[in-house]
């Protein structure tokens, strides 16, 4: 079992260079504390996310962090030139030293598409998605690259820049569908999931069906796949619950925010609005060490993951209670799950 963090960076309230200064120190944080990845979300005209270029956020992450994997989850790819994001992940693969994690996606806004001229017809997404991978990955292993597609093209372009890790870094993907679960496995990429813990085990139970379709053998033990909730962790249950819910209102109203300004319902449907309700549902937990060690237990068997990824800093959680909350998790919870830590 290994512990990652995803990170929508969404506003807190504070001045923006106040809150960028917090963030990296929080990143100091993890990396101190034994977590596996940090992974960071792309969002656009938005206070839910405000690493709107996941690549210059993450450069900085580089610098503050020393063991830490780091990376998108998930690069919107309509909204890239697939040739100058290969570039980019090579420079911060090698910057980082090999510790580059790069997830591709769609995107889930088609709002946030818009705005950039994107077209929300599935179907083109679906194609501009394709294209634009199918350059990308040819950027990252072959040394010209040429590439005729309907939305996206390549001619004769030749390559300079390779990955540190090769053939390129690990591949990550959100999956919520048995389709994405099909595509993930057909690509190879690690896995992390918003799910039910029963829903999540059956997607992982397609993914590995695929996966030994398609390439005739079991995914290796290093290939993750995740399971991703809030988690808050205080001295005691009370206090817990009391920092949840005041940083979740603020967070929910962030999700919020482009669907009601356009008068319309989120993609996946409506999120619990306040962390009582959250909790219930299964997509959080706000405890002390014991009842989040309990709460966790029972959801890691059910879904079968290997990768727990936390939402530990969100709203407008205080510094204090978020690096309290992350000591403790890494103190008591890692180890009660049976994951001995090193921080540095």
């Amino acid at each position: 079992m290994k512990f990652g963090i995803f990170d929508h960076v969404d506003r807190s309230g504070l001045p923006l260079d106040e809150f960028y200064e917090q963030r990296l120190r929080i990143t100091e944080l993890y990396d101190r504390s034994g977590f596996h990845g940090y992974h960071v979300a792309e969002h656009h005209f938005t206070p839910l996310g405000i690493a709107a270029s996941p690549s210059v956020y993450l450069s900085s992450v580089i610098q503050r962090t020393k063991r830490l994997r780091i990376g998108s989850l998930v690069y919107t790819l309509p909204l890239y030139h697939p040739l100058r994001l290969a570039e980019e992940i090579c420079m911060l693969d090698h910057l980082s030293h090999g510790r580059l994690q790069v997830g591709l996606g769609r995107g889930i806004s088609p709002i946030e598409s818009h705005y950039y001229g994107e077209s929300s017809d599935k179907e083109t997404s679906r194609q501009v998605y394709q294209e634009t991978l199918d350059i990308l990955l040819a950027a990252l292993t072959q040394k010209q690259v040429s590439y005729q597609g309907r939305y996206r093209q390549a001619d004769n372009v030749p390559i300079e820049l390779q990955p540190a890790q090769r053939p390129y870094p690990p591949l990550w993907m959100g999956v919520q569908s048995f389709e994405n679960a099909d595509f993930a496995a057909k690509y190879k990429m690690n896995m992390v999931c918003i799910l039910e813990p029963e829903e999540m085990r059956s997607r992982i139970d397609r993914y590995r069906e695929t996966w030994r379709k398609l390439h005739g053998e079991e995914p290796s033990q290093d290939i993750l796949t995740g399971l991703s909730m809030f988690i808050v962790v205080a001295d005691t249950d009370e206090k817990a619950a009391e920092v949840a819910d005041r940083s979740y209102r603020k967070w929910f109203e962030s999700f919020n925010y482009l669907y009601r300004l356009h008068g319309r319902s989120p993609m996946l449907g409506e999120r619990a609005n306040n962390f009582a309700d959250l909790q219930k549902l299964g997509r959080g937990i706000a405890g002390s060490p014991e009842t989040v060690t309990q709460f966790l237990s029972n959801k890691i068997d059910k879904a079968g993951i290997n990768y727990l990824v936390g939402q530990f800093v969100f709203g407008d959680m205080s510094f204090e209670d978020a690096s309290h909350s992350i000591d403790l998790f890494s103190r008591h919870v890692m180890p009660a799950l049976g994951v001995v830590t090193q921080p540095a």
